[in-house]
Order: C-alpha cells, then sequence, then structure tokens
C-alpha cells in the first residue's frame, strides 16, 4: 500500500493500521519532505513506478492536482484508491486520480484512538478492502447517496470540533456561576467522557437516556426548559451543521476548480 501525504489525519490512520498488525514492509509513504514519518516504514519524495494493491491519498483537497500528477508517474493505476480529500466527488476523483475502483473516506479524529467514524461512499469492488481499512478506526459507515456525503461530513467531520467547543462551553458556563475554573474544567470533561461511554452502552436512544435523568419540576428539567424554548438547541445544531455542510460543498468546487 502507498500513503501520499501523512498530515495529522494520515498519521493517525496509520497508525491504527500498524497497531492492529500492518505490516510495516507493506507501507510507503510518499511525502513532498521525504522525512521518516515512522521508524521502518519506507519513506519518499516521489511515487515508486510500480502500483501499488492501495494507494491512500491524504493530501488536502486543494493539492488534488499534485496527487494527480504523483498518480500520472505510474506505470499502471492501483487496483484501490482511497480519497481523504475532504468535498472532492467521486467522479472529480475518477478523472483526476486513475485507478481501477475509487472510494471517499472521511475520517474523524478520533480514529487515532480507535473509537472514530470513518464515512465511506464508492465502487462496490472496493468495499472489501476499505471495511478492512476502517475497521481498525472504529466505526464505518457508508452512504449511498453522495449528495449526503457533504451532511454527513458536517456531522462526524466536523463533530468533534464542535463537541469539543462544547465541553469548553459547559466548563466556562460552570465558571460563570461561580465554579473555580480549573474545577469546572474537569467536571465538564469527566461528565461529558463518562456519558458518552454510558449511552453507547445502554441499548435505547440518547432522548430516552434525557427523559429518564430529569424529574418533573427538578433542577434537570429547569435547564431543559431552556434548551427546548423555541427549539433553541436543535436550531443552534442545525445552523452549526448547515454551516459546514455548506463550506464542504465550496472547498470541493474549489478543488475542480484548481485540478
Amino acid at each position: 500500500s502507498d500513503l501520499l501525504g501523512c498530515g495529522n489525519m494520515g498519521g493517525a490512520m496509520l497508525d491504527r493500521w500498524l497497531a492492529a498488525g500492518l505490516p510495516s514492509e507493506r507501507v510507503r509513504v510518499v511525502n513532498r519532505s521525504g522525512a521518516e514519518v515512522r521508524p521502518g516504514i519506507a519513506t519518499s519524495t516521489d511515487l515508486p513506478t510500480d502500483p501499488p494493491e492501495v494507494f491512500v491519498v491524504a493530501v488536502k483537497p486543494q493539492q488534488l492536482a499534485v496527487a494527480a500528477d504523483a498518480l500520472a508517474a505510474m506505470d499502471e493505476p492501483p487496483e484501490v484508491l482511497v480519497s481523504i480529500l475532504a468535498g472532492v466527488d467521486l467522479a472529480t476523483l475518477k478523472a483526476q486520480l486513475p485507478a481501477a475502483s475509487h472510494v471517499r473516506a472521511l475520517p474523524n479524529l478520533p480514529v487515532a484512538i480507535g473509537q472514530g467514524v470513518t464515512l465511506l461512499h464508492g465502487d462496490a469492488a472496493a468495499r472489501p478492502v476499505a471495511d478492512a481499512l476502517a475497521a481498525p478506526l472504529g466505526l464505518a459507515e457508508w452512504i449511498d447517496d453522495e449528495r449526503q456525503f457533504d451532511a454527513a461530513t458536517a456531522l462526524a467531520g466536523s463533530g468533534p470540533g464542535f463537541l469539543f467547543r462544547y465541553i469548553d462551553a459547559l466548563a466556562a458556563a460552570g465558571a460563570a456561576i461561580g465554579l473555580p475554573a480549573d474545577q469546572a474544567a474537569r467536571l465538564a470533561l469527566a461528565t461529558v467522557t463518562g456519558l458518552a461511554a454510558q449511552a453507547a452502552l445502554a441499548g435505547v436512544p440518547p432522548g430516552e437516556l434525557a427523559r429518564r435523568v430529569a424529574s418533573k419540576g427538578g433542577s434537570t428539567q429547569a435547564g431543559y426548559d431552556v434548551l427546548d424554548a423555541d427549539d433553541a438547541l436543535v436550531d443552534l445544531l442545525t445552523r452549526m451543521l448547515a454551516a459546514a455542510e455548506r463550506r464542504n460543498a465550496e472547498m470541493g468546487a474549489e478543488a475542480k476548480a484548481t485540478a
């Protein structure tokens, strides 16, 4: 397998694959600096002419043309091309990056610890390889309608950043009502960590868990009354995801324009 580019996300994916048993001698990394990205991993500035079975493109979408130039140097195209170029659709990948089969993949940040989400869309022939690559990373979700890929990316791809902001805001709110800031930060982080694990194991929707937590006339319900007024929470999150979805589409258009 070859990995073109190895930024933060590409490096996180590579670490998980190696931890899951992928032999380091079966991996080649190509980046502009040529600097060794991991001990024991062959690294170069140019792609070898012999095609890999799996070629993972892990560069920024604005570097689509760079990836296309690199692939053009190969004697023949790879069997499977996996792209994590945000916003770049399957048709553009097939036009610019030749391969026997193609898959769009969008991993999110927790793949670094094997608890992430990887969104997938692409050719049926590539599904077994894509599933095998995604399995060590956490949950894999196939998006059958590519028109929904930007929306799914807004939720799962940008979601980690939004949740980090929520944890930070929860801590700031705790400090605003009088708690020491460092204590509020610890309480916010531990609360979110524990409840995420509980929600994953509960077997019922989070909304049902929320209902069970609150008692009529209690303090939790008082907080819900603020969140639920005029659908304030859902409206805020919908506008947030819609903004991220629009930007995903814009980045895809920008990448195609520069290809």
